[in-house]
C-alpha cells in the first residue's frame, strides 16, 4: 500500500539546484531520477503519475518525497549503512605481529603463512597473506650485517679510504687479495628440445670435479687493471710469491697495498724489510668490504664464473686469464662515492639465538 502523498514545496534555491543536477551530463541516475521526482512532486504531479513518467516503483517515488519533504535537498542524499562488521581487527594484526617475534614450531627454519594461521587457530591463511604484503613483511627474505669490533675501526678505515680519495704522489696503490678454491666442474651444456618443439638452453646439475685454483689478485686504484696469478694454495709462501711478481711489475716505485686481516697477510716484518717501497694498509676487522678488489671478484664471478663449465684445471685457469686481459683492455677505476665511513651500532635491535 502507497503512503498519503507528502505535499512537496520548492524554494527557488532548491528548484535550480534540482534544475541543473537535470541538465548537468554527469549526473549519476540515481540522483537524476530523484531530482526529478522531486521537481514534478512540486508541480504537484500525483505519485502514479511521476513513477510512470520517471520510470520506477509508486513506493520509490513515496520514499523520496517523504525524504524530502523531511530533510529538504540532504535527504536526497544515501544514508550512511552499517555494513558487514569486519571479522578481523587490529587485535587481529597484532596477534600475528607477536607470533613473529617467537620462534617458528620445533623443526621449522621460519614462519609461512600456513604455519601462521594453523597456530593462530581462527585466522585464515588468506588474510595472513594480505596482512603481511601490507605490512611489506617478507618471511622469506633475509637481511645480514656484519659488525666491526675493532677498537681501530676509525683509524683503519680513514687510512684506507684516504689511499683512494687522495693517494700519495708518486706512489702506487693496490688493493690485494685471493679468491681461493674456485672449482674447474664440468657440466652437461646446451640446448635441450622439449616434445612441445620448445628449446631451453642450460646446464644439467650432475657435474665432475677437476680440481680448484686460488687466484691471487692486485687491483690498480688509479687505473683499474688487475695482476693475477694461480696457485694450488694460499699459505704465505704463495702470498709472498705473489707480492714478489707485483714488486717486479712496480720497479722503483713506491706501493701502498691494502689487505684484510688473514693472517698470512700479517707478521711479514722480514719481507718487508728486504722491501723498503713496500707498505701494508690492513683494513678494520670484519670489514674487508672496505678492499676494492672484492668488488672486481664479484665481477669475476657474475661475467666469467657463473654458468661455464671446464673439462680440466688447465681450462679454468686460462678461461680466467682471458677474462684478466680483456678486462684489462677496458679497465676503468673504482670510483669512490661513499661521503662517510663510520662504525655504528644498530639501537634497540634484537636478536634471537635459536
Amino acid at each position: 500500500m502507497i503512503p498519503e502523498a507528502r505535499e512537496v514545496h520548492l524554494s527557488r534555491k532548491d528548484r535550480k539546484v534540482l534544475e541543473a543536477c537535470c541538465r548537468s551530463p554527469v549526473t549519476l541516475q540515481r540522483d537524476l531520477k530523484r531530482a526529478r521526482i522531486v521537481l514534478l512532486a512540486a508541480d504537484g504531479r500525483s505519485t502514479r503519475s511521476i513513477a510512470k513518467e520517471v520510470g520506477v516503483q509508486p513506493r520509490i517515488v513515496s520514499l523520496w518525497r517523504h525524504r524530502y519533504a523531511d530533510h529538504g535537498l540532504e535527504g536526497l542524499q544515501d544514508k550512511p549503512r552499517p555494513g558487514k562488521q569486519p571479522i578481523y581487527t587490529k587485535t587481529t594484526d597484532k596477534r600475528i605481529l607477536k607470533l613473529l617475534d617467537k620462534p617458528p614450531p620445533q623443526g621449522f627454519a621460519r614462519w609461512t603463512g600456513p604455519l601462521l594461521a594453523e597456530a593462530l587457530g581462527d585466522v585464515d591463511v588468506q588474510y595472513v597473506w594480505r596482512f603481511l604484503r601490507s605490512h611489506k613483511i617478507d618471511l622469506v627474505a633475509r637481511k645480514s650485517w656484519c659488525e666491526s669490533n675493532d677498537p681501530n675501526f676509525t683509524a683503519k678505515a680513514a687510512d684506507v679510504v684516504g689511499l683512494y680519495v687522495a693517494p700519495p704522489a708518486k706512489a702506487i696503490v693496490l688493493c690485494v687479495d685471493e679468491k681461493p678454491s674456485i672449482q674447474a666442474l664440468e657440466r652437461a651444456q646446451g640446448y635441450l628440445k622439449l616434445p612441445s618443439g620448445r628449446a631451453l638452453t642450460g646446464q644439467s646439475h650432475d657435474y665432475k670435479r677437476h680440481g680448484t685454483t686460488t687466484l691471487f689478485a692486485a687491483l690498480e686504484v688509479a687505473t683499474g687493471k688487475i695482476i693475477a696469478t694461480h696457485s694450488k694454495r694460499r699459505r704465505r709462501v704463495e702470498f709472498l710469491d705473489f707480492m714478489n711478481s707485483v714488486t717486479a711489475a712496480f720497479p722503483n716505485r713506491k706501493l701502498h697495498v691494502i689487505l684484510d686481516n688473514l693472517n698470512t697477510h700479517k707478521k711479514n716484518e722480514d719481507w718487508l724489510k728486504a722491501h723498503p717501497n713496500v707498505q701494508f694498509h690492513f683494513t678494520p676487522t670484519s670489514a674487508s668490504w672496505l678492499n676494492k678488489v672484492e668488488v672486481w671478484f664479484s665481477i669475476l664471478q657474475g661475467q666469467s664464473l657463473s654458468g661455464t663449465s671446464f673439462t680440466s684445471l688447465k681450462q679454468l685457469q686460462e678461461h680466467i686469464d682471458a677474462y684478466v686481459n680483456a678486462y684489462n683492455d677496458r679497465a676503468e677505476p673504482f670510483v669512490w662515492t661513499k661521503k662517510k665511513v663510520r662504525q655504528r651500532r644498530f639501537k634497540g635491535r634484537r636478536i634471537t639465538q635459536l
